[in-house]
């Protein structure tokens, strides 16, 4: 009968001690991975917020952000449902407002972040005679595209500038909802209605070329986006420190290489 050689005592501590080395690693380096920060934001904030959260990362060691895109009302909902987050950035004032009032939110009375504008965009694939917004009132515009008024603020700052030009009647029968202002230029850009209503800076990032810009729309609501810390949020001191470092001129800067205004 044969045996295997019984390895040395010193050998076997050694061994002992780097399989104890290489758990206290993992763990530490588990541990230095544990803080990731989920961030629901406006879809419209897309592109620079990923720019915005990537160089907030590599400023906190160990800290991850995770972004969750979409329409402020739907994001909203979700916080009401239980999805985990921490930070709302919303395209609106309302959204918040409704946010603090259903205690989802933790009200904060500090300014907006970033600011933005409405536009009415049509086909560029298309001759439309469409100069301005009283043009939708015209037989050839058939369809016009706009975001959902409970969900997509840029729905309701466009029907803002509708009522105050006495329109909706006409703009009603034509309306075409979606969830999404992104959804809005995706149907544009692909002529699939003759006109719609989304923010000056989706029209670079998403459809250059695609759409045409035929008028820059006041709206009675300035269109400002604030951030609020989520009242069921695990980590408020670091959701805080992400809504002062979107104000900060690092991130000033981010937000206004893409187009958005400053407040």
């Amino acid at each position: 009968m044969s045996y295997a050689p019984r390895m040395p005592m010193n050998t076997l501590l050694r061994l002992a001690r780097l399989v104890a080395l290489a758990l206290l690693l993992a763990t530490a380096g588990h541990a230095a991975l544990a803080q990731t920060l989920v961030v629901a934001a406006d879809s419209s904030l897309g592109d620079a917020m990923k720019v915005v959260a990537g160089d907030f990362e590599a400023s906190r060691k160990g800290v991850g952000v995770t972004l969750r895109l979409g329409a402020s009302g739907a994001l909203l909902e979700q916080i009401a449902r239980g999805t985990p987050t921490d930070v709302l950035a919303a395209a609106d004032a309302e959204t918040v407002a409704l946010g603090v009032q259903r205690r989802l939110l933790v009200a904060d009375l500090r300014s907006s972040f970033a600011s933005n504008s409405l536009v009415l965009v049509v086909p560029a694939s298309l001759n439309l005679p469409v100069q301005r917004l009283d043009d939708l009132a015209r037989p050839e515009v058939v369809r016009v595209a706009m975001g959902r008024h409970a969900s997509e603020p840029a729905g309701r700052y466009a029907r803002e500038a509708i009522n105050a030009q006495r329109l909706w009647p006409a703009v009603q029968r034509k309306a075409v909802l979606v969830d999404d202002v992104r959804e809005v230029l995706a149907l544009v850009a692909a002529a699939d209605v003759e006109a719609g209503f989304v923010y000056s800076t989706d029209v670079a990032a998403a459809a250059p070329g695609r759409v045409r810009v035929v008028e820059t729309l006041p709206t009675t609501t300035p269109i400002r986006y604030p951030a609020n810390v989520v009242a069921g949020s695990q980590q408020a001191e670091l959701a805080r420190e992400f809504i002062t470092y979107l104000r900060s001129e690092a991130a000033r800067a981010v937000f206004k290489r893409f187009g958005f205004g400053l407040p």
